[in-house]
């Protein structure tokens, strides 16, 4: 190789080691490592070019990974996504594609690899089609992001439960739209302590009020927006001793809401510990968010500052 294409591919692959996507290999397969030259003329590896960042959406099975191992200078490495090359990497993404977008098949959408036509019967329509995407229950427009009608019918419809299993189904729902709810936690406790094991069924008023609670705030969830990655954010953190909250805010506009219950442990902490405890999960929730970008972080509870000020912390607070 030129020393222009070793140089591209020590870059190449020092990135894809750092995404997780290659790992070093002792397989006894290898493929050559080719660069051809781009439009633009930077370099591309033949392994990676095309369709790679869709491909690489595919996990590749462990028993199958030490056949998509290469060779290079650098080492003999193997890849732990599906690359561009494979066999029936294209048959592979093209069933991907075809599952994800399964609703809109033949009704406004055509799929080839990772080319997507939208076509409408006139103007008003196509426009309708590109500002909202339903996808995964949610619609995503330019306004954010909101939960699809048709699950909310569903919610608006569901039956008062019956069993510890109807409850759980419900919260199964109800639980994946909990970032459009602030405290779902606490809200949905009275519900959740019925399924807990040795718990005697008894559908109080409580257990009303937040089954009530839940449909309609779901029904009438707010619009969330959508986050700029390149921005800083704002986290705001709450705790009581049923649970922890926070809010994640960007430009004044709520992104998510978080919650959960106390655990059994967590129930005996002092005050200023669940107040750490509501800051560090909202930190890991939304780490992906939140790494490499300024954060500020609100909490109500001022004894918190103590912390930055001590040289010895003990395990919890670590």
């Amino acid at each position: 190789m030129a020393p222009t294409e070793l140089k591209e591919l020590k870059e190449q692959l020092r990135d894809l080691l750092e995404k997780g996507f290659i790992r070093p290999s002792q397989s006894p397969w290898g493929a050559p490592v080719l660069f051809v030259k781009k439009k633009d003329g930077s370099l591309r590896m033949c392994i990676i070019t095309g369709n790679s960042i869709g491909y690489h959406q595919v996990k590749v099975r462990e028993c199958d990974i030490p056949k998509t191992a290469f060779r290079t200078r650098y080492g003999h490495y193997e890849f732990v996504v599906m690359s561009f090359g494979l066999t029936n990497a294209p048959a592979i993404f093209m069933d991907l594609m075809n599952r994800v977008f399964k609703p809109y098949l033949d009704s406004f959408v055509v799929v080839f690899i990772d080319d997507i036509l939208i076509y409408s019967h006139s103007e008003e329509e196509h426009m309708g089609h590109l500002r909202e995407v339903a996808f995964l229950g949610h619609v995503v427009s330019g306004d954010g992001i909101k939960v699809d009608p048709k699950k909310t019918d569903v919610i608006r419809n569901w039956p008062r439960p019956l069993t510890p299993s109807d409850i759980r189904s419900f919260l199964g729902l109800a639980g994946y739209y909990r970032r459009f709810v602030n405290g779902f936690s606490s809200i949905a406790s009275p519900m959740t302590k019925l399924t807990q094991k040795k718990a005697k069924f008894e559908w109080t008023d409580e257990c009303e009020r937040s089954f009530q609670t839940l449909k309609d705030k779901l029904v009438s969830a707010p619009i969330l927006s959508l986050p700029d990655g390149l921005e800083g954010f704002v986290v705001y953190c709450d705790a009581s001793r049923v649970g922890l909250g926070c809010v994640l805010m960007q430009n004044g506009k709520v992104i998510a809401y978080a919650s959960r219950q106390l655990k059994v442990h967590e129930k005996n902490y002092p005050t200023h510990d669940l107040e750490l405890a509501a800051v560090v999960f909202a930190l890991k929730i939304w780490r992906h968010y939140l790494y490499g970008v300024h954060v500020d972080v609100f909490t109500d509870h001022k004894s918190l500052q103590y912390v930055f000020t001590q040289k010895d912390l003990n395990l919890r607070q670590r």
